[in-house]
């Protein structure tokens, strides 16, 4: 499923995975054409233990088909539903790998959980580039800015392009709320504050979700909003809602929570910037799954 916006000097193409409910985006400076790709996936079948590049292909073909030139592979987070597609991606098309420097908190985490390889580097150099919120991505004629907002993992950025705000797992459409919090390193206190941060941008800034799961009583997929319509309809944390109320809720709400079913292939494969475990001896490569994990 593929959507197009265009706003002033920019243009977001979005694609969306019903099989992992992710939506990709390339955004498009169209005075120069240089584009980025945000949260790409790679297709995966859980119960074969097999990769497919069907839904990264539809965006090598899209961004071919307009003569597009790709700077940047953006990473809101290390994604805990689905596998990236930035290696593949850059591949074919160039451009770096980006995600938020406190991707070191997420490989020290999970390399102790899944006791990796002891050569798994935890300094976040499996990325090309590690950012924070003073730094600034030239895209054409327009910039990257970004804002660091972690709660549901310590290290989720909020790309900030033109009039538009790609925010990752922070939020979702107002009538589903907000992310889970209870993965290792996630806070709920955390995510409020993150949100908040959201929030004092500017009410006619459009807001684009990582995810849709339609909501109960609504019958299509949508993954765009505005910072006004999540601060008066947001059902988890519109203006008047306590950091508290809030806290309460989420944790609350999160203790009933299953894990995602993709969790460990994700965790293991994009905390390597969507790079495969290496081989072991007999030319096979493994993902591991710990069992009865306290």
């Amino acid at each position: 499923m593929m959507n197009t916006k265009t706003q002033s000097d920019v243009q977001i193409k979005a694609f969306f995975d019903e099989a992992t409910f992710t939506v990709s985006y390339v955004v498009t400076d169209l005075a120069t054409k240089r584009c980025a790709i945000i949260d790409s996936v790679l297709d995966y079948d859980h119960a074969a233990g097999t990769t497919d590049t069907q839904s990264a292909d539809a965006i090598i073909d899209y961004v071919k088909q307009h003569q597009l030139q790709l700077d940047w592979l953006l990473e809101t987070h290390v994604h805990a539903d689905h596998l990236s597609a930035a290696p593949y991606l850059q591949n074919t098309l160039g451009g770096k790998i980006v995600i938020g420097d406190q991707i070191t908190q997420v490989q020290a985490t999970f390399s102790k959980i899944l006791n990796v390889e002891a050569e798994f580097r935890r300094d976040g150099s499996q990325f090309d580039l590690l950012v924070n919120e003073q730094d600034t991505l030239p895209l054409g004629e327009n910039n990257v800015r970004i804002l660091h907002t972690p709660g549901h993992t310590p290290a989720c950025l909020t790309y900030l392009i033109a009039d538009a705000a790609f925010v990752g797992d922070t939020l979702f459409m107002p009538d589903f709320g907000t992310a889970r919090c209870d993965f290792p390193g996630g806070n709920a206190n955390t995510l409020y504050r993150s949100i908040q941060k959201i929030f004092a941008l500017p009410d006619e800034t459009r807001l684009f979700m990582c995810h849709d799961y339609k909501a109960p009583n609504r019958d299509v997929y949508a993954w765009e909003t505005t910072v006004g319509e999540q601060k008066n309809h947001n059902q988890h944390i519109h203006t008047g809602i306590s950091e508290d109320a809030f806290c309460q809720m989420r944790n609350t709400k999160d203790a009933t929570l299953s894990m995602p079913r993709l969790i460990w292939p994700s965790v293991q494969i994009n905390m390597r910037a969507g790079h495969l475990p290496p081989e072991e001896e007999n030319g096979v490569r493994y993902l591991k799954t710990p069992i009865n994990l306290k």
